[in-house]
């Protein structure tokens, strides 16, 4: 895949996940949960691997917390998720290591670098482990639509013809 398409589809996923953090993001105490997000990151994990993934995620974080539809947890957690995705993937070259990733990423590795944020930066009161669930339920229900998607593209042959060595 050349940069021009990798760039463009990277913008386009920018795109749909900050318009639709609007519509889809579930506010839940200080911390708001959306689940595109991290359906996003397992497809730019999958399509375009781990810089663009980041910068994906690190852009759709930003442009949510310019428009108030975001909160700071979403650096960490996303970023995170996306990383994690890509390079399971990369080194696996399986759809589902990306969904593992992405929830590992996310749920645990991501929601344990929001206490800091929580309680330095912000001054709430926050348990270590209290953005476990909240992360794991986002993450999970994002990555696997993605999971879904990406399969669904593979048996459908969309993927092979991008040029892409994918497996189950």
């Amino acid at each position: 895949m050349n940069k021009t398409y990798k760039l463009t589809l990277t913008a386009m996923m920018i795109a749909i996940g900050t318009i639709s953090s609007s519509m889809v993001s579930i506010p839940i105490g200080f911390t708001k949960v959306f689940p595109v997000q991290h359906f996003l990151n397992v497809l730019s994990a999958v399509l375009l691997g781990p810089f663009y993934a980041v910068a994906q995620a690190f852009c759709v974080s930003l442009l949510r917390n310019m428009m108030g539809t975001g909160s700071m947890f979403a650096f960490p957690g996303s970023m995170v998720g996306a990383l994690l995705a890509s390079l399971l993937f990369l080194k696996t070259r399986k759809i589902y290591f990306a969904f593992i990733g992405e929830v590992i990423g996310t749920g645990i590795i991501g929601a344990i670098l929001c206490y800091p944020i929580a309680t330095l930066l912000l001054g709430k009161e926050a348990t270590l482990f209290g953005f476990i669930p909240l992360f794991i339920f986002s993450s999970f229900a994002g990555a696997l639509l993605g999971l879904v998607i990406l399969i669904i593209f593979l048996r459908k042959k969309v993927l092979i013809k991008a040029g892409q060595s994918i497996k189950n």
